[in-house]
């Protein structure tokens, strides 16, 4: 009895909405509309059998901001079509449009003005923070910490929410083994493992375990696919990568966000196997739509459409919307595409409506789960925006995964900490007063000059003497989000007074490195090492004072074989976000003891790149005799990275021991013993890594399969556990099929990717 009223439930539901649908009343559908999720597919059936092809191309069309929503409404030019366009139901998103009494007005014109009253999906790329700015994503990746950054994602998610925002372009998955290419800094580094987890963390961030809250917003994994291997690292060029590449590094962070539900995915710049990725077919709907089974959508990245004539894929912009189209992506964001061509496509049978459908389904889809269909508004509560943006408790977050983030790298004599009191301590460079900066990259919503500087946070510490002196300037110029950062390469003239500073000084402290903008889209670098002249800054203060800190600000590996050759103590500091110089000072004066790990190697030069940990062994690994030449290697450099993935120090140092392993019915138990042998209390991440030694399909010499961070107080031992199963024994074939195959493992425990504890198993 239970079961049939259920189902006559749900008819009369049905029934209700297609009458609602016919008669156009939207206040009776805005009444079916709060019925559970359970008729969300019921209820986008019944909304598209209404749509006329137009609207149903018009959710498949996102465009910019266009206008000053606040006042009047465009009359001519481009501005007043898109006006129109939005007013006949024809824009399905808009982004960048941010604020509550911005988007609202928007909203408004979609709801109220348009035939069916669809609201507005609203983007904004909220990567490492709203206008609240945590570290940026590769600092983040270093901590190793998933509930830190898990957090991280959600803190970011409800600023933005309150600003009206539903949708960010985040998380950038993509691996990249190459520093040269700017967009490292957004992502998580160069292995799959653990990026995955990262993606995972970040997708359940940003999106919460409902989405109809109004603190959470829709994710977006970006981009699709292989976009971090970029050729020479030159922001969006060619990539031409191996099908094993692909399977066994590059998808993997991808499949990772659809485990986690991720609602939308971001196509990419560059062309696969000659294909540009929006209009790939084999990408976006044999792999990600069919084999995947991802029931959300696909958006261009911008302009991505048109500029597949460039590639010289497509012959005008009718042709492009034709092939992505059939190609799976089912939003266009700012090619116009879609807009202006798709139509005739599909009544000229270049492109079948069932397509159309099928598009515009999945982006009603998730409108409906955000619940804006139940409350276009529920984001757009001014009296929340202004109690949330800048609240306290983002900035005490943003504070802890600044510390979290940060890697030390060397620290001869321990130099570090700080003493507290008793040091006269100079601080050197322009970065260390520098409060934009440290933003870093991809924080539209952020203020200038709102994060804390090196020399604020220092500050704080009032037991010593401090001074501080410029020495030389990063950056000359206006430096903003789409505009080239200029290099002042040859005025010394804060050098005198460094070297004064300097030489009364018992403690120097040197903040160098990138500007916030040096790094990011469109920022990739053909040297890698300090920009303008800090290099002969830190080389002419370290005559006259060898007790240097150098406090690196990056936004990717740099290559510092001179600082690492002489420099005592050296800081990777990254770009850390509004509490950036809070972070950095704890972190030297001993308040924090630092557990990052790096999340991509360092090389010693860029002749190595790419360089990586997971590499291939080779036929010629290793030096087959005294002086012989025929062997893999350089002439006038090492193989090895100057810092390897996954190493990082601490204050207190750690010990593995008592190795052992278990197999339990096709399952590897892998358990060791981990103690703090120093006489602080630290963080140590502990490291897992496998090697298959003989596939069909050659393996890399390590790769990372566990890690778990770990707390210990001094001279505490504690017994770690992992248990390896076929998914991290086995391998995608050149087939894109997970294979498990027999053989000896080598398994390797440590605190980074070098670690020489290890053992073998047999897999039967």
């Amino acid at each position: 009895m239970r079961k049939k009223s259920s189902n006559i439930f749900i008819l009369s539901v049905i029934l209700l909405l297609m009458a609602c649908m016919k008669t156009g009343n939207k206040k009776e559908l805005a009444i079916i509309n709060k019925a559970p999720s359970v008729f969300i597919k019921e209820k986008v059936n019944n909304l598209l059998s209404q749509m006329t092809l137009e609207e149903k191309i018009g959710q498949m069309n996102q465009y910019n901001g266009f206008w000053d929503v606040t006042g009047p409404s465009p009359k001519d030019g481009d501005a007043a079509k898109k006006y129109e366009h939005l007013k006949k139901g024809w824009v399905g998103s808009m982004l960048n449009v941010r604020g509550v009494k911005n988007i609202r007005a928007v909203q408004k014109i979609a709801i109220e003005d348009t035939r069916l009253g669809i609201p507005l999906i609203i983007g904004f790329d909220v990567i490492h923070g709203y206008k609240t700015l945590s570290p940026i994503p590769l600092a983040e990746a270093a901590s190793w910490d998933l509930d830190a950054i898990k957090k991280s994602a959600q803190m970011a998610a409800e600023e933005a929410a309150s600003a009206g925002i539903n949708w960010t372009f985040a998380p950038m998955v993509d691996i990249s083994r190459d520093a040269r290419w700017g967009r490292a800094m957004e992502g998580a580094g160069e292995d799959p493992y653990l990026g995955s987890k990262i993606a995972i963390a970040r997708v359940e961030g940003f999106q919460g375990d409902d989405l109809s809250k109004h603190h959470t917003i829709v994710a977006c994994a970006k981009h699709f696919a292989g976009y971090g291997f970029s050729e020479s690292g030159r922001d969006y060029n060619t990539v031409d990568i191996g099908t094993s590449t692909l399977y066994n590094i590059v998808f993997p962070p991808f499949q990772a966000t659809i485990d986690a539900g991720v609602k939308t995915f971001m196509n990419s710049f560059n062309e696969l196997n000659g294909i540009p990725a929006t209009g790939n077919t084999y990408l976006q709907r044999d792999i990600l739509k069919e084999k995947w089974n991802f029931d959300g959508f696909v958006v261009s990245d911008w302009g991505s459409m048109t500029e597949m004539i460039a590639h010289g894929h497509a012959k005008d912009l009718k042709h492009a919307a034709e092939i992505s189209a059939n190609a799976g992506s089912d939003m266009d964001m700012e090619s116009y595409a879609y807009v202006n061509e798709l139509a005739n496509l599909v009544r000229e049978g270049k492109v079948k409506e069932n397509l159309i459908d099928d598009a515009a389904r999945r982006i009603l889809t998730v409108k409906f789960e955000l619940g804006l269909f139940e409350d276009p508004y529920k984001y757009l509560d001014e009296k929340r925006e202004k109690e949330t943006i800048g609240n306290q408790k983002f900035h005490k977050a943003s504070l802890e995964m600044a510390k979290k983030s940060i890697v030390l790298l060397k620290n001869k004599k321990n130099l570090l900490p700080l003493k507290k009191k008793g040091q006269k301590i100079a601080l050197i460079g322009a970065l260390a007063t520098d409060k934009t900066s440290p933003l870093g990259n991809w924080r539209i919503a952020a203020e200038d000059n709102s994060a804390v500087s090196v020399l604020e946070g220092m500050q704080k510490y009032k037991g010593n003497k401090l001074t501080y002196s410029k020495g030389a300037d990063v950056s000359i110029g206006k430096t903003d989000f789409i505009t080239e950062v200029k290099l002042n390469v040859s005025d010394k003239s804060g050098f005198k007074k460094a070297i004064a500073v300097a030489k009364k000084a018992d403690v120097v402290v040197m903040v160098l490195g990138e500007h916030g903008f040096q790094s990011g889209e469109g920022r990739s670098r053909t040297e890698l090492g300090l920009p303008g002249v800090q290099q002969e800054l830190l080389e002419t203060v370290f005559k006259v004072n060898k007790n240097i800190v150098l406090v690196l600000n990056n936004g990717r590996p740099l290559t510092i074989n001179w600082a690492d050759k002489n420099i005592p103590a050296i800081v990777e500091a990254w770009q850390l976000g509004s509490q950036s110089g809070n972070a950095i000072a704890e972190v030297l004066y001993g308040d924090y003891n630092p557990s990052g790990k790096l999340p991509m190697s360092f090389p010693r030069n860029v002749g190595q790149i790419p360089i990586y940990y997971n590499y291939k062994n080779t036929g010629r690994p290793n030096l087959p005799g005294p002086d012989v030449v025929f062997w893999s290697h350089y002439q006038d450099e090492k193989n090895t990275p100057l810092y390897p993935f996954g190493y990082g120090l601490s204050y207190t140092t750690f010990r593995y021991s008592n190795l052992k392993t278990t197999m339990l019915d096709k399952k590897v138990k892998v358990s060791f013993d981990l103690t703090n042998t120093g006489h602080l209390k630290g963080k140590e991440v502990a490291q897992l890594y496998v090697r298959d030694l003989v596939a069909s399909i050659t393996r890399p010499v390590r790769e990372l399969k566990g890690f778990e961070l770990v707390e210990l107080k001094s001279k505490e031992t504690k017994k770690i556990e992992f248990t390896l199963t076929n998914k991290e024994l086995g391998f995608y074939n050149n087939s894109g099929k997970f294979i498990v195959e027999p053989g000896s493992f080598k398994i390797f425990i440590g605190g980074s990717s070098t670690t020489s504890l290890e053992t073998q198993v047999e897999l039967k």
